[in-house]
Parts: structure tokens; C-alpha cells; sequence
């Protein structure tokens, strides 16, 4: 397959296919929509449900193979063994719910949650690290569109459950077992990788604009749309046409692709030539008069750095002596900035402060939208489907604000983006303090707070792995990063949320439980924990600081000198 430079169409095609393919590797989030209904089928209590959201989060974030297999497998491979544990797993929990199989053991739903929510790691990270690689100047960008679409998925997935399936678990699962491979394969076609540009376009800056406007508007439209379907009575009519709206509005990325065929085609008629296929096939007299022959081959062995297995050839060995590189490229460790090996990277300090800092946000975070609809039912809310749909929604305008507030401050302050870990992580320790006095009309604000705060982790976390310890290795290193969200759901969420859940409700002698007190206790504990997260983000931000000085002192990114050698 040739490679096509950054701006012209195939780059952007991929990133709206991605959109497409972020929402339904959001497929994850549906957990609280149809827990309840594994909860009544299968007879368990809050703390065997709330293990079964740990398969959930596990599953979802247990992406290492993932992580090894996009630097080895194709995009599109990738992307077929999402769609397969997609099916047979959704499949199995479809079978559960649906009683087409009964007394199905408790084990066997927990290993088919997790092979159901793994897909979301193959399909995340297939699309991210594709497009990450295709757009490499505008990393916060792309982590907080793509990152901000998977937020939105939630709220799709919501207006579809309300509207279309009627309230129905079991149709749910069916759509999450059919609906999604078929999704992966038709976009996978037009999800690959292109050979970057070798300096920042500024072209790419209004696309990326239209982009975020679009997600805004989607994210606006589906929260109006459930906030109307949960009070109002609407009938099949408006229902299927505020479903049409949606689609179209998550149609809406390829306005840029088609745009530009448009423009091209306009170009052709005219007789005037194209600036982007003339730059696309430059001659060799171009080449030769407008760059050195180093400059050329330093460039060419670094862009394709980005695909290349980990195996040195004979012909890699022969242009690093041919530009005076290969003791540095055997001898010399990695620095901060450039291509880190995952191994190299695992006995790095800042390594594992990211990983904590990431760990006890997320962590945090996963803990209370696990147990929304409980949180909700204590609070003696009637429907929280509409709590979910507000998380689900700040938390889209957290990954999407996150990813560009911090691509805007890092190159015009060069200030690090842990930085905004470090802020967030205190504005929710506040919000869990909010949510332990229980206090009147209080929910909702402190639920859309959290869901911005949360979402900041992930668009923060992504493009600071990449700056730190480079993009050819990153799938791997990203992927390790993301174990700290089921880490966090497993100790914060399984082991002790669930566990003073139930001891509450033990007291009040029933399953449910209902009042502050159901999770009082583990308000206070993830405010200490988000107090502690903030404080090594501050340490992380002040020690990567000249790594983020040295790579935007011109305002944009740019790769270290001794990487290009």
C-alpha cells in the first residue's frame, strides 16, 4: 500500500473512520445500562456486581497485546480481532441476559465481560496509534478527539437504549454482539498508516477546529436528546429521526476528505496544479537542489522509524555508517523525548510517576461511574440513566478540552501537561468531599464536575507518553499506562466500594441500599487518594520540564536533534 503524506485525503479518511470506531470501542461503558439486569437475572449481590464491573475495566484496559501486535500487525487485522471479541463475548452475556441459557456460572460471565471489553483495547489502540503516527505535531489534538469520541460513546449508546431499544438490556447486548463487528468491518478499509509530514502544516489546524466543532455539537445534541426522551413521551417517529440527526452529525469528519476530492477536482478543470500532489511526487532535480543529501536520508530513516519492526537490517546498518551514526544508534541509551524500547522506558522514574498519577485519577474516577446507577438509586434519583448520560458527556468535554488546552499552553508556554493532572485531580478531590455530604441539589454538579476532571486524565496521559518516551514503541507503552484504570477499579471499586456498599446494606436488611452513608466512606478515601495524585503530578510537571523546553522552544513540536541522526 503507498504511503500518502500528512493533509492530503487518506490521513484524514482514517480520522474519520476513527470516529466511528472510538464510539464503538466505547462499547465499555455500557456496563451500568444493563448491570442491573445481570444483577436480577443471575440473583447476585452489589459486591459480586461490582467484580463484574472489574472485568469490565479490566478487559477494557488490559491492552499489552494489543499494545505489542499494532507495531507487527496491520490496522486492519487489528481491528478484526476487536470485532471478534466483540461478538463472542457480548455474545455470551447476550445469552445470559436473554435466559437462552440458564444457570450459566458466575466465572464463565466474568471471563466473557472481560474477552467482550477487550475489544475496546484492540480497537483503541489500532486507530489511536495509527493516527497519533499520521498526525505527529498535533498529538494532544488527535488524543483528545479521538479520546473525546470514546467519552461521547456513553451517550450514544444511552439515546440508542432509551429511544430505539425501548429500555431493553437484552436488545442492547444483541446490538453490541452484531452491530459492532459490523462497523469495524466496514471502517477498517480506510484506517491505515501514511507517511507523516516532515514539519507542522498549518492547513491541519482548521480541519482539526471543524473536528472539535462537530464533536461539540454531537455531544450537545445527545445530551438535549436523552434529557428530552427521559421526560417527554416521544413518539417512534421523532425518536428515529433524532437517531438520523445523530448519525448524520457523527458523519460529519468527512466533510474534510470530501472537501478536499472536491477541491482537487475543481483544481484539475481550472488547469491549475495541485500544491499537494506536486509535493506528494517531487522530482529528483527538486530534491536535489532544495535539500542536502544527509538532511534526506536522516529524514527518510527517521519517519519510517515509525514502521519498522524492531530488527536492524543490514541496509539500516550500512546508511547509519554512512552518516557517521552507528556506534550512537548500538551504544548510546535514549533520552527523554526520543524513542524509548518499553524495557528502557520501564526503569525510568517519570515512567512509573505518569503511571501512578494516571493510576489514582482514573482509578478514582472508574470507581464512581461503576457504581452511578447505585450512587444514583442511594441518592433517590428515579432515572439515572440521565446521570450517566451527563458523565458521559463531561467527560467527552474533558478528553476533547483536555487534549487541546494542553496542546495550546505546551506550545506557547512550553508548560508541561501534567500540570493539568494536577489541577484536575484537586477539583475532584473537592467533588468526592461534594458528593460525602450528600448535600441538596449537589448530584448532578458534582457528577458533570467529575466527568471533566476524568476525562482530562486520559487526553493528558496519551500525548505525554508520546513526548516522553517516544512513538515507536508507544502502543506497548500506552497500553501499560491504561492498566491503571482496571488496577484502580479493582482495588478502589471491587475490594472497597463494594465492600462498605454491602456492609451498609446489611444494616438497612436488604440488597439495597439507600442513603449517605452507602458510600460516605468512599468518597473520603478518593479524596485523600486524588490529594496524592495531585501532588505527584506537581513532582512529575517539575521534572519534565526541560524535556518540554527542549522540544517546543519553537513554538511547535519538533523532534531532538540526536533522534534524527
Amino acid at each position: 500500500m503507498p504511503a500518502v503524506k500528512s493533509g492530503s485525503r487518506p490521513p484524514w479518511l482514517g480520522l474519520a473512520a476513527a470516529v466511528w470506531v472510538q464510539v464503538a470501542a466505547g462499547a465499555g461503558y455500557n456496563f451500568p445500562l444493563y448491570s442491573p439486569a445481570l444483577k436480577s437475572v443471575m440473583g447476585y449481590n452489589q459486591q459480586q456486581l461490582t467484580m463484574l464491573g472489574v472485568a469490565n475495566d479490566i478487559g477494557e484496559n488490559f491492552g499489552m497485546l494489543p499494545g505489542v501486535f499494532c507495531n507487527r500487525l496491520p490496522p486492519w487485522l487489528v481491528l478484526l480481532i476487536g470485532a471478534a471479541s466483540c461478538f463472542f463475548g457480548y455474545g455470551i452475556l447476550w445469552l445470559a441476559v436473554g435466559r437462552t441459557v440458564v444457570l450459566m456460572p458466575y466465572w464463565a460471565l466474568w471471563i466473557a465481560l472481560c474477552i467482550a471489553t477487550n475489544s475496546s483495547a484492540w480497537l483503541g489502540t489500532a486507530v489511536l496509534v495509527t493516527n497519533m503516527r499520521n498526525f505527529p505535531f498535533s498529538r494532544g489534538t488527535v488524543a483528545g478527539i479521538l479520546k473525546g469520541y470514546i467519552g461521547l460513546s456513553a451517550a450514544v449508546y444511552t439515546l440508542v437504549y432509551i429511544g430505539v431499544l425501548n429500555h431493553s438490556p437484552s436488545k442492547l447486548l444483541l446490538l453490541l454482539t452484531l452491530g459492532l463487528p459490523v462497523v469495524c468491518f466496514t471502517m477498517m478499509y480506510f484506517i491505515r498508516p501514511c507517511t507523516p509530514a516532515s514539519e507542522d502544516d498549518s492547513s491541519e489546524h482548521g480541519h482539526f477546529l471543524f473536528t472539535q466543532i462537530a464533536s461539540v455539537f454531537l455531544g450537545l445534541y445527545l445530551l438535549t436528546s436523552t434529557l428530552l426522551g427521559s421526560v417527554l413521551a416521544l413518539s417512534n417517529t421523532v425518536t428515529y429521526i433524532l437517531f438520523g440527526i445523530m448519525i448524520l452529525l457523527l458523519l460529519s469528519p468527512l466533510a474534510i476528505p470530501l472537501k478536499m476530492t472536491l477541491c482537487r477536482k475543481k483544481m484539475k478543470k481550472s488547469g491549475i496544479p495541485n500544491p499537494s500532489s506536486s509535493s506528494d511526487q517531487p522530482s529528483h532535480f527538486d530534491q536535489d537542489k532544495l535539500e542536502p543529501l544527509l538532511a534526506v536520508s536522516s529524514s527518510a530513516t527517521n519517519l519510517s522509524s515509525f514502521h519498522e519492526s524492531d530488527d536492524s537490517t543490514d541496509v539500516d546498518t550500512l546508511l547509519a555508517e554512512g552518516e557517521g551514526a552507528v556506534q550512537m544508534s548500538k551504544k548510546r541509551k535514549p533520552k527523554r523525548g526520543e524513542d524509548f524500547r518499553f524495557l528502557e522506558a520501564l526503569v525510568k522514574a517519570d515512567f512509573w510517576l505518569l503511571f501512578l498519577c494516571y493510576f489514582l485519577g482514573v482509578g478514582s474516577g472508574v470507581t464512581v461511574l461503576n457504581n452511578l446507577a447505585q450512587i444514583g438509586t442511594a441518592a433517590g434519583v428515579d432515572d439515572t440513566t440521565i446521570l450517566l448520560c451527563l458523565f458521559s458527556f463531561c467527560n467527552f468535554v474533558g478528553r476533547l478540552g483536555g487534549g487541546s488546552v494542553s496542546e495550546y499552553f505546551v506550545r506557547s508556554r512550553m508548560l508541561p501537561r501534567s500540570v493539568w493532572m494536577a489541577f484536575t485531580q484537586m477539583v475532584m478531590a473537592v467533588t468526592y468531599l461534594l458528593f460525602a455530604l450528600a448535600l441538596n441539589s449537589t448530584l448532578y454538579a458534582s457528577t458533570a464536575v467529575l466527568g471533566i476532571c476524568y476525562g482530562v486524565q486520559f487526553s493528558v496521559m496519551v500525548p505525554t507518553a508520546s513526548e516522553l518516551f517516544g512513538l515507536k514503541h508507544f502502543g506497548i507503552i500506552y497500553n501499560f499506562m491504561l492498566l491503571g484504570n482496571p488496577l484502580g477499579a479493582l482495588l478502589l471499586s471491587g475490594i472497597f466500594a463494594g465492600f462498605v456498599y454491602d456492609k451498609e446494606a446489611e444494616k438497612q436488611g436488604g440488597a439495597t441500599c439507600l442513603g449517605p452513608s452507602c458510600f460516605g466512606l468512599t468518597f473520603l478515601v478518593l479524596a485523600g487518594v486524588c490529594v496524592l495524585g495531585s501532588v505527584l503530578s506537581v513532582i512529575l510537571t517539575v521534572r519534565i520540564r526541560p524535556v518540554y523546553q527542549m522540544l517546543y522552544s519553537s513554538g511547535s513540536f519538533r523532534l531532538p536533534r540526536s533522534s534524527q541522526q
